[in-house]
Formats: structure tokens, sequence, C-alpha cells
């Protein structure tokens, strides 16, 4: 297993390029399913969880071809109704091929993506949503089997915010009879980004970005061509760099307005960030941070995602900042790995106690998700000495070559290969 390797200290100054969101052009491919003619996906992020859909995709019977950063997808014929564990353990967005599946053929075969390293991220709101759509559903042997004759348009109102459960019922809905109504919907600009796609495919959808959307089904949905929006994460994830250890970055192709909750905690923080145009901001570090309570919350909340990262931040801080996760209840294993090099944290329940002004030095830490790598690759660069990341698989699944775009920053990190 590859590994990354961070000599601390180093300051970061320069220009870095954000990639296309992971979790925007996750939720696109599956899309590819509703239609039998080309879509074709613009800005896409080359991370591993990409590769994994596109696979899914393969094996469902879609053909793909990959340019760069531009993937065309085409599915005129299924092969199988059946997403294997295999590839569903492996990436748990692998679920929203179901209600595309059912929409366009009937029938669908999914495995239960069973557990997750950051809490339980149940899927019975799916399934509870799809029934009342008309589907047939059935636990059997770890997979959920589906039959729809026809989905017919319905009210539902989700318990919780689900994003994955939003996306997948919303397309759904686009090939379902009559009007669908769904309430309490996620919001997200990933969530948004889907809509914008199904719409140029031929979709009818109103609500688009609110809590309560409007489906109207359609008899066929056609292909189209998209362009994947940022990905507010990793921009998320460049901002806390530059402040904790930044001289001047500029981040180019970015949202700003994706990331009001987070700029506004990291400028609350004394980080002064500026808008240079509307895909660019400018990021100064500051060697007198100061503490900020957070709570994590559906957008256009703080995101949990950004939580590991935002944690770093405030061991650097004056004072003691408490943070909340409110999302994920396993959300915190990160915690210990930040110990290891020297943090001062300690975690009650759902809340996570930081002492902030607290060196760090650097050890060998173990990556234990996706956002607890980017958390461990932040301390490494501010540590004295050397950091060596471990299980960076996690760090792959959702940052393109981030150790690639911080070497160009200034900082000394390289990526160790190891065995398979």
């Amino acid at each position: 297993m590859d590994k990354i390797w961070i000599k601390g200290g180093q300051i970061l100054r320069g220009k870095v390029k954000i990639s296309g969101a992971k979790n925007a052009v996750l939720p696109a491919i599956a899309a590819s399913l509703l239609t039998h003619e080309e879509i074709i996906l613009k800005n896409v992020p080359l991370v591993q969880d990409v590769f994994t859909m596109l696979t899914l995709i393969k094996e469902l019977g879609g053909r793909y071809k990959l340019n760069d950063h531009e993937i065309s997808i085409k599915v005129e014929n299924i092969q199988s109704f059946e997403a294997p564990y295999e590839l569903v353990k492996t990436m748990r967005a692998s679920i929203l091929v179901l209600g595309p599946l059912l929409a366009r053929y009937g029938e669908a075969v999914v495995a239960l993506p069973g557990g997750c390293a950051i809490g339980s991220r149940p899927i019975d709101l799916h399934m509870q949503g799809l029934e009342k759509l008309g589907a047939k559903l059935k636990l059997e042997h770890g997979y959920i089997k589906a039959k729809a004759k026809k989905l017919k348009g319905t009210e539902i109102e989700f318990s919780k915010v689900t994003v994955t459960g939003t996306e997948n019922l919303i397309m759904a809905a686009c090939l379902a009879k009559g009007e669908t109504v769904l309430k309490n919907c996620a919001k997200e600009p990933e969530v948004v980004d889907l809509c914008n796609l199904l719409i140029s495919m031929g979709a009818k959808i109103e609500g688009v970005g609110t809590d309560t959307v409007r489906i109207r089904g359609v008899e066929e949905l056609k292909g189209t061509t998209h362009y994947v929006i940022p990905d507010r994460i990793e921009a998320g994830t460049f901002l806390v760099a530059g402040g904790l250890i930044g001289d001047e970055i500029i981040i180019e192709n970015v949202y700003p307005h994706h990331l009001d909750a987070v700029i506004e905690k990291i400028r609350f923080a004394g980080i002064n960030i500026e808008k240079i145009d509307s895909k660019t901001l400018k990021v100064n570090g500051n060697s007198n941070i100061r503490s900020q309570d957070v709570t994590t919350s559906p957008y256009p909340g703080f995101p949990t995602d950004m939580q590991a990262q935002f944690m770093v931040l405030m061991t650097q801080a004056n004072g003691i900042s408490i943070i909340t996760e409110t999302i994920f209840d396993r959300r915190f294993l990160h915690v210990n790995e930040l110990l290891r090099l020297g943090a001062d944290i300690r975690v009650i329940g759902d809340k996570a106690i930081v002492k902030g002004g607290t060196p760090l030095s650097g050890a060998e830490v173990v990556a234990t998700d996706l956002r607890a790598s980017a958390s461990l690759v932040l301390a490494g660069l501010i540590a004295d000495g050397e950091t060596v990341v471990s299980q960076i698989h996690h760090l792959d699944r959702g940052y393109e070559r981030i150790e690639e775009k911080l070497a160009q920053l200034g900082a000394k990190i390289k990526r160790i290969k190891g065995e398979e």
C-alpha cells in the first residue's frame, strides 16, 4: 500500500486548481442509466470512487470513454441488473444505481453497503421512498431485490435529511408516471448539480435547491453534456492549509458560495480570505488563530466533510474550541491519530474539545477514512519533523493528486509506493 511522506514546516504559496466534485460526479454517472443516449461529463475528478462507479456501469452493460477529465457514457442495453457486493462495499455511493435501474428497467439487485468507518448510514429512507413509488422490495442474502412494472408519482417526506436518498428518489421519479413531491430534501450543491444535469436531459423538476422538490415524470430522457461543479470540500481543505501555513495561496476553479459556512468560520478564526472573482479565492495564513466552536449540519450549515480538517486548524488556535458532530456517530476516529502527533483533544460523546496552541511533531499515523486522511496530511504540513500517513487509499477515493498539488505550493511531500 502507498503512503504519504511529509516534512513539516514549509510555507505554502502559489496557485492550486480545484478538481471536480466527487460527490457530484458519482450521481451524475448513475444518471447515465436513465437514457440510452450518450452522456458527456466534463471537469471529472480522476479519483478512485469515479473509477469504481465506472466499473459498475460497465458491469451493468454500459460503455464509457475517458479522455483526460472528460467521460462519455452510453448505456444502450443492460446486461445485468446487479450491483455486486465486491464493488458496493468499497463505495457506498453504488446504491445510487438503485433508483435509475428501477425507473428505466423495472428491476434492480443491489448489495447492501454494509458498515461504514464514519458511522451508521442506513439506506432505509431510499427503500421506503421507492416502495411509496410502487416498487416491491425485499432483502435476501445481503442484497436489495427490487421490481416495479412502472413507478408512479406520489408524495414522500424524508424523516431526516439524506443526500443520496434525495438523489436516488429524484432520479427514480424522473421516469415515474405522474408527479412526485419530495419533502425535507437535502439541499447540497451536489444535489442541485444532479438536478441541473437531469433537467438538461429533459427531466421536469421544480424547486431545485429547496427542501421541496417536484418532479413530473416523462417517458424518456435524452443525452446531454454537463460540467461537474468544483469540489467544495477539496477547496475547503486547501483553505485550511492556507490558513495554517500559507503565504498567499490562490485557489482556482472554486464556487465560493458553496463554501459560505466554511469561509465564515475560517474568517472568524482570524484568517484572511479574499474573493478575487466568481471562481477564485485567495487565502493568507495567520500565526494568531482564534478558537472557534463549530457544529456540523446539513447544507447550508458547516459540512461534516470539513470537520476533521477544521479540527487541525483549531489545534493551532489560541484557546479551547468545541467541535460538535451531528451527522455521523463515529466521525472522530482521526482524533487518536492527531493525538499521536501531539494534539490535545478530548472526545465526549458527539463533542471534541480541542485545546489550541499545541505544537505538533511528526510521527507515523494511519488514515481511517477519506476526510480523516486529509486532516492527517494537513497536520503533517505543520508538524515538526517527518510524518508518514499510511492507508492512503482512503485519500485517493476523493482527492486527485493532493500530494502533487501541495508540492507545487512548496510542501515537502511525496508518495511512497508500496507493494499491493
